[in-house]
C-alpha cells in the first residue's frame, strides 16, 4: 500500500535537507531584493552564501551586503587565490563597515580605505576609524567654517561663479572635500555650498 504522507511531514523532511543553490537563490531574490545576478553569484558556493546571508541578516541592508561581498570582498580573495573559509574579514565586521555606511559615519569612499585596512590588519572597522580619525563629518556648522574657508580663498572664482560660470561648483566640492581631507559629508557639501555660493 503506498504511504500518506501528510503536509507537515513533508515540510519537516524538506527542512533537514540542505538547501538547494537555486531554492537558495530564490529566497535570495524574494526575502532580500536582490537582483537575479547577485543572488547567482552569492549563492554559487554554500560558505559564501552562508558567509553573505551572515552579513546581509547582521547589518540589515541585504543590497549593500551583496555589493561589497561581490565586489570588494571577491575581488580580494580572488587576488589573494584564497576562499571565503579563509578570509581575514569576519562575516560580523563586514556588517559593521556597510552598518557605518549606512549610517553615515563614513563615506562609502573612506570605507574602501577601511575595508583594505581590515584586509591587511583583521581589525575591527570601528578601531580603523577611531584610530585613524576616519569618521565623516557630518555637523552642518563644522562643514560651513570649511566652506567659508574656501570661499574666502578663492575670491574672484566666487565672483566667477555669480556671474554665470556654473561648472566652478565642482571645484568648489572639490576645494571642501581636500580641506576636510575628504572627510565632509558630500551630500552636505553639496547641499550648504548651493545655498552659500548663491550668496
Amino acid at each position: 500500500l503506498p504511504v500518506l504522507v501528510s503536509k507537515k511531514m513533508t515540510d519537516q523532511i524538506r527542512a533537514q535537507l540542505p538547501e538547494l543553490p537555486l531554492a537558495r537563490a530564490e529566497r535570495f531574490q524574494n526575502d532580500l531584493g536582490l537582483p537575479t545576478y547577485d543572488a547567482l553569484v552569492l549563492t554559487a558556493e554554500k560558505a559564501l552564501a552562508d558567509y553573505y546571508e551572515e552579513v546581509a541578516t547582521l547589518c540589515k541592508a541585504p543590497k549593500s551586503a551583496s555589493n561589497w561581498v561581490m565586489v570588494e570582498l571577491l575581488r580580494q580573495l580572488n587576488e589573494d587565490a584564497i576562499d571565503v573559509a579563509q578570509s581575514p574579514i569576519s562575516a560580523k565586521d563586514l556588517a559593521d563597515l556597510v552598518s557605518m555606511i549606512e549610517s553615515k559615519e563614513i563615506s562609502g569612499k573612506m570605507a574602501k580605505d577601511v575595508f583594505a585596512e581590515m584586509w591587511k590588519s583583521k581589525s575591527s572597522p570601528r578601531k580603523i576609524v577611531e584610530s585613524k580619525g576616519m569618521s565623516q563629518i557630518t555637523d552642518p556648522a563644522a562643514i560651513e567654517v570649511i566652506i567659508d574657508q574656501v570661499m574666502n580663498a578663492n575670491a574672484q572664482a566666487v565672483a566667477d561663479f555669480r556671474g554665470g560660470k556654473d561648472k566652478l561648483f565642482g571645484f568648489f566640492v572639490g576645494q571642501v572635500m581636500k580641506a576636510s581631507k575628504g572627510q565632509a559629508n558630500p551630500e552636505l557639501v553639496n547641499q550648504l555650498l548651493k545655498t552659500k555660493l548663491k550668496g
